[in-house]
């Protein structure tokens, strides 16, 4: 999927040009990465999943200690509803990825912290971009991954938190870029599957037993604990596939039968290369265009 440019932004409450002046040059955000964010999917002018993104949002914000508004989800539902509006896309032919962003807000000091008695308004930001299909990269096709020389860190207390610190993210994806591949997938520090850069990783392979498992990273594994994961696990389990959470290896990801990425925007992505090595026959697997395809319907009827 790609994003067209939008033409508003949300700003602490009010609708503004996309080309205004938004935010100061002091705000925590833009100076250390001193935020949060969520992204989520909008079709048809209805929000999917806003009471689950809205909670991580202060999860993640309480992780490190940015007070959010006691009224945030009725003031995201009606700021999110007012821009929607405003870019055209809230009507029953839209489709939108929404972005909220929430920072510590603005402090004219210096240093890495306001002292405990000084009390910041955080800066809320929501953005949203029409969805459209991406050319040569259809869900058709799959894309390719390569291992991140990246390693995350189980026991780094950051590691579930939706930072807007993507400093190691954005390095995976030029290792991507760098080998001409879509995506980049991470491991722990001791060598278990983490997550890609902005997706959880899902493996479809058959178990001794002869069932069919549906495998992904446990939440120990430095992963960010994503919507679309929750509802995949959820799903597994009503059609048939055995859903396991835990540690898997380099050997799992390499003998699984189909991978793909879920992410709140791009639903359910198919991988078809990992590191140069066709994933199955190279080709988007049943389970997992049977999956992509339960998911948009979901999303299309919440």
């Amino acid at each position: 999927m790609s994003d067209t440019t939008p033409g508003w932004a949300w700003v602490n409450g009010s609708l503004l040009p996309a080309s205004d002046r938004h935010i100061s040059a002091f705000d925590r955000g833009f100076q250390l990465g001193d935020g949060v964010f969520e992204t989520l999917r909008a079709a048809g002018g209805r929000v999917t999943e806003l009471a689950e993104h809205t909670a991580r949002l202060r999860g993640s914000a309480a992780g490190l200690a940015i007070d959010l508004p006691d009224d945030l989800p009725a003031r995201l539902a009606r700021g999110i509803g007012d821009l929607l509006a405003a870019e055209g896309l809230g009507g029953p032919d839209g489709d939108a990825s929404v972005r909220i962003t929430a920072t510590r807000g603005t402090w004219m000091s210096r240093g890495l912290l306001p002292g405990p008695d000084e009390h910041l308004t955080a800066t809320i930001v929501i953005q949203a971009w029409a969805v459209t299909a991406a050319p040569g990269s259809t869900p058709a096709h799959g894309i390719s991954a390569v291992t991140s020389r990246v390693r995350r860190d189980p026991g780094n207390p950051l590691a579930t938190l939706k930072t807007t610190s993507r400093a190691d993210y954005v390095y995976a994806k030029l290792e991507a870029r760098r080998a001409g591949a879509d995506d980049a997938v991470f491991f722990t520090v001791d060598g278990h599957l983490s997550e890609a850069t902005s997706a959880n990783v899902f493996l479809i392979r058959p178990t001794a037993d002869g069932v069919v498992e549906l495998a992904t990273p446990s939440l120990a594994c430095a992963i960010l604990a994503g919507t679309t994961r929750s509802w995949m696990l959820r799903w597994a389990a009503g059609v048939g596939l055995r859903p396991f959470e835990g540690q898997l290896t380099r050997d799992d990801l390499a003998l699984a039968s189909e991978v793909f990425l879920t992410a709140s925007v791009a639903g359910v992505v198919p991988v078809v290369r990992l590191d140069g090595n066709l994933v199955g026959d190279g080709q988007p697997g049943p389970w997992t265009l049977r999956a992509r395809a339960a998911r948009e319907a979901f999303i299309t009827r919440t």
